[in-house]
C-alpha cells in the first residue's frame, strides 16, 4: 500500500511501470539500459480515490492524463532506474496530495467607498496630465 495521507492510500497493483530508454547523460549506457520510467495510474477506474479527489486530480493532471483517464508520469531525471522509479512515485503522491486538498471557498467582495474615490481621483489626475501634454504638443506645432 502507498499511503498518501490519513484518509487515502493506493494499492500498488493500481500502478503500472514501464521502463524505456532515456535521453540525456549516461554515455554509452543510455543506448543499452532502459532507465527512464513511465508510471501509469488509472485515475478514472481507481477505487482508492474519493470522487471529489478523483475529479480534482484529473483537472490538475491536465495533458498528463489520457482520453481513457490514465495518468502518465515520465521520470528520466536520474541515471538509475531505481531513482527514476522513486521520482515518478513521489510526483504521483504529490499530485494526489494536492488534489486531496479541498479548495478554499471564494467569497466575492466589493471595493470600499474610499478605494473607489481614490481610484477615480487617480483617473482624474492621469487624464489631466494627458490633456496638458496634448495641449502642449498642439502649441509646439
Amino acid at each position: 500500500m502507498i499511503y498518501i495521507n490519513d484518509d487515502i492510500s493506493i494499492d500498488e497493483r493500481e500502478i503500472h511501470e514501464d521502463f524505456i530508454r532515456a535521453s540525456g547523460p549516461g554515455g554509452q549506457n543510455v543506448n543499452k539500459v532502459s532507465t527512464a520510467v513511465q508510471l501509469r495510474f488509472h485515475a478514472w477506474g481507481s477505487e482508492s480515490l474519493p470522487d471529489d479527489v478523483r475529479s480534482r486530480l484529473i483537472r490538475l493532471a491536465g495533458k498528463r492524463i489520457s482520453q481513457d483517464g490514465v495518468l502518465i508520469i515520465e521520470a528520466r531525471r536520474f541515471r538509475t532506474q531505481n531513482r527514476n522509479r522513486q521520482d515518478a512515485l513521489d510526483r504521483l503522491i504529490a499530485l494526489i496530495r494536492k488534489a486531496a486538498e479541498t479548495p478554499k471557498q471564494r467569497r466575492s467582495t466589493r471595493p470600499t467607498h474610499s478605494s473607489k474615490i481614490h481610484r477615480l481621483g487617480e483617473k482624474r489626475r492621469r487624464g489631466e496630465t494627458k490633456r496638458l501634454r496634448h495641449a502642449a504638443q498642439a502649441s509646439e506645432e
